[in-house]
């Protein structure tokens, strides 16, 4: 029986190795989907960061249109946030340094029939 026990243990490791091969295979497959993500994940983000670049862009011209001072604004903000002050506190600076959209800029009041004349 000796050369039975010795083929139960050579299939034994057959089916291992067997079992390895495919953990592997399928190991090897979720690492492929994961990297293609990835690749996705940062063409996306790049986008994104094109995108933000874009509006920022845009933003800082229209406060320097307005007479904002874009920098001075950061800075007063990130201070706030430093001293831990709340989210909503550095809501209402921004508010309060960006003039009303809707203002008539000539005499500071809103036109009530939309033709100019208040």
């Amino acid at each position: 029986m000796g050369l039975g026990g010795a083929t139960k243990k050579l299939q034994k490791v057959a089916d291992m190795g067997e079992e390895l091969y495919s953990r592997i295979s399928e190991l090897r497959e979720r690492m492929l989907e994961v990297r293609e993500t990835v690749q996705e994940t940062n063409e996306r983000v790049a986008a994104l960061e094109n995108k933000l670049d874009g509006q920022a862009a845009i933003l800082e011209a229209l406060a320097e249109k307005e007479g904002i001072d874009v920098e001075e604004l950061l800075t007063e903000v990130a201070i706030e946030e430093a001293e831990g002050e709340d989210n909503d506190d550095n809501a209402s600076d921004v508010e309060r340094a960006i003039p009303d959209a809707e203002a008539d800029p000539g005499d500071g009041k809103k036109s009530e029939d939309g033709d100019g004349d208040a």
